[in-house]
């Protein structure tokens, strides 16, 4: 190509190069963290949490203000509420940052289909973001409460969330695109991560909430919330959250505490866990296996066991695998009679098994779950015992 046709090709490409024609700069930027949606006298009630970046930057001397701003709007839609918000905020709303979403426990009774509508598909909002439910609040008194430790409160929301989900295992972390296709099956029922306010709620928003070694108010994870299509319906429990843990496959590590032989508790870790849900039709009946793998370790002793023998492994092992067969025995059983929906999934594993008996029962799936067998095996391996392989407490004196 000779120099001159090289040069006329540039001269094209930079006509039609865009560059940075749609840059939005950091100072005209209302950076949204956090999302609220209420449900008030038929109008919804928005809330964004918006970062004051100089309270949160490391490198400018806090000005006692507080880190977060929160912004109120109502209106007949999500969309309309969010627009009507440019009359009260000094920037436009940038909502590529959004942490995490916080739905109403009233807006949650009535139905969440429309508010997620929009926010699902408006192109300012990213699909990484986790959906959360308030239970016995409001989103707006969630969003207010400031936070210790973490400045911005939807990161702490966000970070409590997932460290509780790796290592206690009583919360679930959903994403909104996950959330969009769980409701659009019909297999499958939704559960999402319920948070409460423990405390006054009213001083959650004062500055003193975070400049006290003890916090008068806190945000705590309460459970995972049921949903029947869209509609809020119920909590489990932390035990009941933790068994459909086991049973969804989400455990990653968590605590069990059995009685010993003699009296007093031994604590043991759970290092690791795997669930295999397998389905059948007997002579066009459904039924369910569960079995979950486990391996732990020893924790904490509080009692009189010898760990150096084998039988008090297998003791130990024993007595972990019929604590949790029972516990999720009692959730199953639970979720069938009281919620009667399907959150576990077993709807999808007999669709997977056998399409064809599948179809007689889809249209009853509902009814037919709430009797539907489902046999629970446990196997647990206990691995170590720790540093010490027995208890210093109530030791004998001389030993």
């Amino acid at each position: 190509m000779s120099k001159f046709k090289a040069i006329c090709l540039l001269m094209i490409l930079t006509v039609l190069l865009s560059g940075c024609w749609s840059k939005r700069e950091l100072n005209e930027l209302a950076i949204v963290v956090g999302l609220g949606i209420d449900k008030l006298d038929n109008e919804f009630e928005i809330i964004v949490q918006v970062v004051d970046p100089s309270e949160i930057s490391s490198k400018q001397p806090s000005t006692g203000r507080s880190p977060v701003i929160t912004y109120h709007s109502k209106g007949k839609t999500v969309f309309e509420a969010i627009r009507k918000m440019t009359t009260v905020t000094a920037r436009k709303l940038y909502f590529a940052h959004l942490q995490i979403v916080v739905l109403g426990d009233e807006l949650a009774k009535e139905g969440m289909n429309e508010p997620l509508d929009l926010i699902s598909r408006d192109h300012e909002f990213r699909n990484d973001f986790d959906v959360i439910v308030a239970h016995d609040a409001t989103a707006d008194e969630v969003l207010n409460v400031l936070t210790p430790i973490e400045k911005v409160p939807a990161n702490k929301m966000l970070n409590s969330l997932k460290t509780s989900e790796k290592t206690w295992g009583t919360t679930q972390s959903i994403k909104i695109d996950e959330l969009i296709n769980t409701l659009n099956d019909k297999e499958k029922s939704v559960v999402m991560s319920a948070i409460e306010i423990q405390g006054d709620k009213n001083m959650g928003e004062e500055q003193t909430n975070v400049k006290r070694s003890k916090s008068s108010t806190l945000l705590k994870y309460a459970g995972l919330a049921v949903f029947k299509e869209d509609k809020l319906i119920g909590l489990l429990t932390e035990e009941e959250s933790r068994s459909l843990g086991f049973l969804r496959d989400k455990i990653e590590n968590t605590i069990e505490i059995i009685a010993c032989p003699k009296g007093g508790t031994l604590s043991t870790e759970i290092t690791h866990s795997k669930t295999k849900i397998k389905g059948k039709f007997e002579k066009g009946v459904p039924k369910i296996n569960v079995l979950i793998d486990i391996d732990q370790n020893v924790g904490e002793v509080e009692c009189h066991i010898d760990l150096t023998k084998e039988k008090s492994i297998k003791y130990v092992s024993k007595k972990t695998e019929e604590l949790i067969k029972k516990r999720i025995e009692e959730t199953i059983h639970t979720v069938q009679q009281n919620y009667r929906v399907d959150i576990f999934g077993f709807g999808e594993v007999l669709h997977r098994t056998n399409p064809k008996e599948w179809k007689k029962i889809k249209k009853d799936w509902l009814t037919v779950f709430q009797e539907l067998p489902v046999k629970v095996e446990v196997h647990v391996n206990t691995q170590g015992t720790g540093t010490m392989e027995n208890s210093l407490v109530n030791k004998p004196k001389g030993e």
